[in-house]
């Protein structure tokens, strides 16, 4: 920016965007300091680098409003998790689903785990058939990202939230 550029000249855009043509970089901080603007490098790895004569405060304003912009349009969640034990029950299967219902309904992603302890990795399959029958339960809110699928010692999936209607 203004006096930091070294090159010795430089391609000139002017503040409305018509190109100026390749001139010296005294000729450039003259019309800079002409207009009452900063002479900015934006390209400076091109030959000769290019320069562009903008009022540099309003232009750091302007990108930040946009990064702004962009953060208020990202969607963010977290991820809440629901534990469950491979002979769960089905009314604390239906209570934990509602659990699950409700973090879905407020946007949230919910990993659903199964901890298999010493002796219960023999009934992998009753445990496949409790995480069906969570997600049948828990299918009105969301629906499964990632099928039951064991990672060591436990059996997880993710459900997601399911996308809201347009009308």
């Amino acid at each position: 920016m203004n006096e930091e550029i070294r090159a010795r000249e430089v391609r000139l855009i002017a503040s409305d965007g018509t190109q100026l043509g390749v001139v010296s970089i005294e000729e450039a901080m003259e019309k800079a300091n002409e207009a009452k603007l900063d002479l900015v490098n934006i390209s400076p790895n091109a030959k000769p680098p290019v320069c562009k004569l903008l009022d540099y405060g309003k232009y750091r304003y302007e990108q930040q409003k946009k990064e702004k912009e962009a953060k208020k349009k990202q969607k963010s969640y977290q991820v809440k998790e629901v534990r469950l034990g491979i002979f769960t029950e089905e009314h604390d299967l239906t209570v934990k689903a509602n659990n699950a219902i409700k973090f879905l309904k407020s946007g949230d992603k919910v990993k659903v785990s199964l901890r298999f302890r010493g002796r219960e990795m023999g009934h992998i399959a009753q445990g496949q058939k409790t995480m069906e029958r969570f997600a049948e339960l828990a299918a009105e809110a969301g629906t499964p990202e990632k099928r039951p699928e064991m990672e060591g010692r436990s059996l997880s999936m993710i459900l997601t939230p399911k996308a809201e209607k347009q009308s």
